[in-house]
């Protein structure tokens, strides 16, 4: 199981190197619900469909393009997921994460991922960013099983999965720019249903700031690699406050997203320009 696993891992990785012409990628960066626009910041740009790629899976989610792209952000040679691999979609997580090792493969220096969230911090509202400051996992871990020792230990410390160095550059940068960035703990739980009020009111009283379904899988495998981490959230619905008319809608979530995929496109070039 693990040598098949790793000889999957090494043939899309071995596939999308040819594909870009054998250069090393600086960052590799995720782009989840309604965040896909951002891939039009990237220039003389290779756009690979997963469904060419050997062993990876389909994306199915609302929002997900289903692009690998390759190509030139902030100065600097990038992939980009157009559309990230979920849980809920009934892929294990060994699919969910092989992106992100074959992003190691590849060779990338530091990883980025982005997200929409729900925000159960009270002092949140549609449109924010929240950076990343930890996260708490209600999804399975992706490194059980046998451990590949070629990307990690057994046990990887998760004292800072979120590199504190990127997030003050990351906060320096907002600030030159005028964008208000929050921070916070996000929640990863496994969905596809959205969370009831007693759910939001229990995971806002253990801490987190905002909910979704994503990143905290992909997060963990990068990490087990010791690759530096950033990651971000955009606020799409609020969470805290249920009037009798509220409820949660995908489409909703993608246009809210979308609408604030400019400043994060902005974010997140200035972040990879400067490192």
């Amino acid at each position: 199981m693990k040598e098949e696993y790793l000889d999957r891992i090494k043939t899309a990785a071995a596939f999308v190197m040819e594909r870009i012409g054998g250069r090393t990628p600086f960052a590799g960066i995720v782009l989840g619900s309604g965040l896909g626009e951002l891939a039009e910041k990237i220039t003389n740009k290779i756009v690979i469909s997963y469904t060419t790629i050997p062993y990876f899976a389909k994306s199915t989610a609302m929002g997900h393009k289903g692009n690998l792209i390759a190509g030139d952000l902030g100065g600097k040679f990038v992939v980009a997921m157009q559309g990230r691999f979920h849980y809920y979609e009934g892929y294990g997580m060994d699919q969910v994460t092989l992106p992100v090792r074959v992003m190691k493969l590849l060779g990338i220096s530091c990883f980025i991922v982005s997200n929409a969230a729900g925000g159960v911090n009270p002092g949140f509202r549609v449109g924010d960013l929240m950076v990343l400051k930890d996260h708490i996992n209600l999804m399975p871990n992706p490194l059980i099983g046998q451990n590949l020792d070629e990307f990690g230990p057994r046990f990887p410390d998760m004292t800072r999965p979120y590199d504190r160095g990127l997030i003050k550059r990351a906060e320096e940068i907002a600030g030159r720019l005028k964008i208000e960035l929050k921070q916070g703990v996000y929640l990863a739980g496994t969905g596809p249903t959205y969370e009831t009020p007693a759910e939001y009111n229990f995971f806002r009283t253990i801490g987190a700031d905002a909910v979704g379904m994503s990143t905290v899988p992909e997060v963990i495998v990068a990490r087990h690699s010791d690759i530096p981490t950033f990651g971000v959230s955009v606020i799409t619905n609020e969470a805290f406050s249920f009037a009798d008319d509220f409820v949660n809608d995908g489409d909703d979530v993608v246009k809210a997203a979308n609408e604030a995929s400019e400043k994060l496109g902005k974010l997140i070039t200035a972040l990879i320009e400067s490192l």
